[in-house]
């Protein structure tokens, strides 16, 4: 046995000097073109360019989600999902080379001094920033900075004479992960994450507990469409939330990278009870984790269509210069052992045009054109129901994308042009005293207040001022008025800027397919156990 041992530790030490000659072979080579570059090239070099331009190319060689992100974007890229930026605390748009105050964010730095939506900032620390040219990354750059730090606005208010003049302390702002939370039913709960970030299951929480002090929730419709992702560490969190102790959420492992596994604990605000996620092509990472841990334990069902299928793990590394890579180490696979890492050629990004592919096969329109070789199939754990990897978490109930649902041309047109927010945001500076008072509450406004034809006639107005032609070959103008697709995004758009995001998808969801399905199983206590049980 010893003699065994010895052999087998020679194996190893033999591959690990080989392993060390390989690497320091390969610094000296990228080393001495470096010098070269250097000491001989015609003409003078930026170094530093020279080398984010080598560590891009090496990353794209080995998989699509390890990436570089220079020093002064690294901060802009990890707000979102450390959840909170210090500054003046508003949302803004630049309307007619005006910064305008959309909203002033709840208990903000600004909201506190007494400004209101629709103010319009013209001087920042005595400097006019009106009719320049402005741009939102200027906007960031004037009004973000530390907090306890002061920042003097002058602005002018609609039927104020003077100009206002505010001095803003600056302070934490929280940037919000989900986006809406309300009751679709009397014990029927809808929560809408946007990402995983640093305080999402936070936020859960305190969702689940503010509504449920006046409701009974019996029920959750958890929405994961379009969330791309976010910190493993919240994704396990939030999964922990619905599974009972001891049971897998997920494991990872990587050759450089130990397996490890994490585990449910006692935490959890919503162990029992029924439960359906939605996903669809663009939900990927942390969302595929909690989705894939409620499908293998059965512990609700998933509507909608295959998520995008990314299974693999990144670790930031921060460099010298603050720079960051974030580098995949690990893989990750659901409690039955699924790897759901779509496949991909080492190096090529074109793997995300695996959307477009479904689109064109048929995919998003026609659950019978997915197809999984049996080597991926693997099966739930209480139920035993046939599941699949390789790909994304596949849905228990389908739900085909509705290419009938289209707006019509100029309006898509309105869209690119980026004309439809500032549209929004004039209407409502002329008129929100009118419509809150006219709709005192938001349950009012979503049965009163609807989109007319004048206010389509502005709209279009606006778009030919801005260069937008009419085809009247192709009945463009009458399509334009026939789109009752827009006037729901009209009217949900307005409704989010008097209340909140919330509101936008109150009126959203009532005409979504996916929500009414998961309305009508999840109120149906026996159909819901039938496809738990995979009895569809």
């Amino acid at each position: 046995m010893k003699k065994y041992f010895i052999v087998f530790s020679l194996i190893i030490l033999s591959h690990s000097i080989s392993w060390a000659q390989d690497y320091q072979s390969a610094i000296f080579k990228l080393t001495r073109v470096f010098s070269l570059i250097n000491f001989y090239y015609v003409d003078s070099v930026n170094n530093d360019k020279l080398i984010d331009a080598a560590i891009v190319a090496t990353l794209k060689k080995l998989d699509p989600h390890s990436i570089y992100i220079p020093k002064d974007e690294v901060k802009a890229m990890n707000e979102p999902l450390e959840g909170n930026f210090e500054g003046v605390g508003i949302q803004f748009a630049i309307v007619d080379d005006t910064l305008q105050v959309v909203i002033p964010i709840a208990n903000g730095p600004s909201e506190k001094v007494g400004i209101r939506a629709g103010d319009r900032i013209v001087k920042v620390n005595d400097k006019n920033i009106a009719g320049i040219g402005l741009k939102n990354s200027d906007v960031i750059h004037l009004l973000r900075g530390k907090k306890g730090t002061k920042v003097n606005v002058v602005i002018k208010r609609l039927n104020e004479k003077k100009l206002l003049d505010f001095t803003i302390i600056r302070d934490k702002i929280p940037i919000y992960s989900l986006d809406a939370y309300y009751m679709l039913n009397k014990n029927t709960v809808y929560f809408k994450l946007s990402r995983f970030a640093s305080k999402s299951d936070d936020e859960l929480i305190s969702a689940f507990d503010s509504l449920n002090k006046t409701n009974k929730i019996e029920n959750i419709v958890f929405d994961l469409r379009g969330n791309g992702g976010g910190y493993l560490r919240t994704a396990i969190k939030i999964a922990d939330e619905f599974l009972t102790k001891g049971r897998m959420i997920v494991y990872t492992k990587g050759i450089h990278s130990p397996y490890s596994d994490y585990k449910a604990t006692d935490r959890g605000f919503f162990e029992k009870g029924r439960l359906v996620v939605l996903i669809d092509e663009n939900t990927a990472s942390a969302s595929e984790i909690v989705s894939g841990a409620i499908q293998d334990w059965d512990r609700g069902v998933i509507i909608g269509r295959r998520s995008f299928g990314k299974g693999l793990v990144q670790q930031p590394f921060t460099l010298q210069d603050t720079s960051m890579i974030r580098l995949t180490i690990a893989k990750y696979y659901t409690p039955s052992g699924r790897l759901i890492q779509k496949p991909y050629n080492k190096g090529e990004k074109k793997y995300e045009m695996d959307i477009i592919n479904r689109y064109n096969h048929g995919e998003l329109t026609n659950a019978d054109s997915i197809h999984f070789p049996d080597s991926l199939r693997y099966t739930t754990n209480i139920y035993h129901r046939t599941v699949y990897g390789g790909g994304g978490i596949m849905p228990d109930i389908f739900i085909p994308l509705d290419t009938t649902k289209k707006y019509s041309v100029i309006m898509s047109k309105i869209f690119r042009k980026g004309l439809l927010n500032s549209y929004i945001v004039n209407y409502i500076d002329k008129n929100r005293k009118m419509l809150h008072k006219q709709y005192p509450s938001f349950k009012s406004f979503n049965k009163n207040f609807s989109i007319n034809n004048d206010f389509m006639s502005n709209l279009l107005a606006e778009a030919e001022k801005n260069g937008i032609k009419l085809n009247e070959d192709d009945n463009d103008k009458q399509k334009f008025f026939d789109d009752s697709l827009s006037r729901t995004l009209l009217k949900a758009l307005i409704a989010r800027d008097l209340w909140s995001t919330t509101e936008y998808f109150k009126i959203l969801n009532q005409n979504d397919e996916v929500i009414q399905k998961a309305i009508d199983i999840i109120g149906n206590k026996k159909r819901y156990e039938q496809i738990l049980k995979g009895k569809k």
